[in-house]
């Protein structure tokens, strides 16, 4: 039995490569490495360098290995970029799990569990969001996860596919153990890019908007470990392999965290300043956005551990204190 991670050197994907390797199972994993990093896949895996998009690999991997679970994180992620590249989004997230589908029907595998986001719901209309609310996506890339959904779901149907799909809020931190973190070129997550302003290498961050109707004025966010995140992975697969039926579960922590709450966070634990320029809100950006999880924690019987900001927060510094320069200033896994 192997699992094969698509995407499984990027950010979230190499955590779950590593949690898989905790717990003694055959990895595998495919990633183009345009945004993943060789670095973050742990020894232990078997790394193939691949497009989902390409047959050929996925021929070797499923003839090689003895593929029985799918974990699938490959995509493009940026909204901004989704919004002037929409069909660049189509091809590379929706053409890449087609492919993927495709395969997995040929070789009789029969279990996935899929990366989606909280960006299939668009403005919310209630909060905290549950995931009978509707789904109606404010941009490409949104509307490529969920496309995705109703790809597998359709799947199912027609040819046995289970599926989980785990849409994601705010991720953050590093992994407790391992060496690996987040690292993206360009940095467009929030808690990194504030961390990287503690470390000297921005002069100020920018707060898009104080005037929300929230308590400080600034966009509310869910925070969710990335630890904790894997974690509901990990439970996802025992209940496919249990026999569990298709499903889609909020991954969330249940509570917010403003903006300013969390350069409040980060001065608090780098003991750091954080400069900081207020600019005109971001067209699209709801004022709160919370999950929640109950789904997941009665059906999966997951539990997130690490729920404070705080320490959340402390993770990501530690990791990003040793890895300034992110993998390119190397770092022993």
């Amino acid at each position: 039995m192997a699992v094969l991670i698509c995407g499984g050197a990027g950010y979230i994907g190499s955590h779950g490569t590593a949690a898989l390797l905790d717990q003694n199972e055959e990895v595998v994993v495919l990633d183009n490495l345009q945004t993943g990093h060789r670095e973050a896949v742990m020894d232990g895996a078997v790394l193939y360098e691949g497009d989902l998009r390409d047959g050929a690999v996925l021929d070797i991997i499923f003839q090689t290995h003895s593929i029985t679970d799918v974990l699938h994180f490959a995509a493009d992620s940026l909204v901004g970029v989704s919004m002037n590249e929409p069909l660049t989004y189509y091809d590379n997230n929706v053409g890449g799990a087609l492919n993927l589908l495709k395969k997995m029907k040929e070789y009789g595998v029969g279990r996935i569990v899929f990366s989606s986001t909280a960006a299939v719901y668009g403005e919310p209309e209630t909060v905290p969001i549950t995931e009978d609310m509707p789904v109606k996506p404010g941009n490409p890339y949104g509307e490529t996860k969920l496309a995705i959904e109703r790809m597998l779901h359709w799947a199912g149907e027609a040819h046995g596919i289970r599926s989980v799909c785990l849409r994601y809020f705010n991720v953050a931190g590093a992994h407790p153990v391992h060496d690996i973190g987040e690292d993206h070129q360009p940095e467009t997550h929030l808690i990194p890019i504030i961390l990287q302003t503690a470390l000297g290498q921005r002069e100020k961050i920018s707060v898009f908007g104080d005037d929300y109707p929230t308590e400080d004025g600034t966009c509310v966010r869910d925070y969710i470990h990335v630890h904790d995140l894997i974690q509901a992975h990990l439970r996802a697969v025992d209940y496919l392999r249990g026999g569990g039926e298709s499903n889609v579960f909020n991954l969330g922590n249940g509570s917010g965290f403003s903006v300013q709450q969390v350069i409040d966070t980060v001065e608090a634990v780098t003991g750091k300043d954080i400069p900081k320029e207020i600019a005109p809100r971001r067209a699209g950006d709801p004022a709160v956005l919370i999950a929640s999880s109950d789904k997941a924690r009665r059906v999966l019987d997951w539990q997130p551990e690490q729920q404070d900001l705080h320490t959340i927060v402390k993770t990501a510094w530690e990791w990003h204190q040793r890895h300034p320069e992110g993998y390119r200033g190397g770092g022993a896994l």
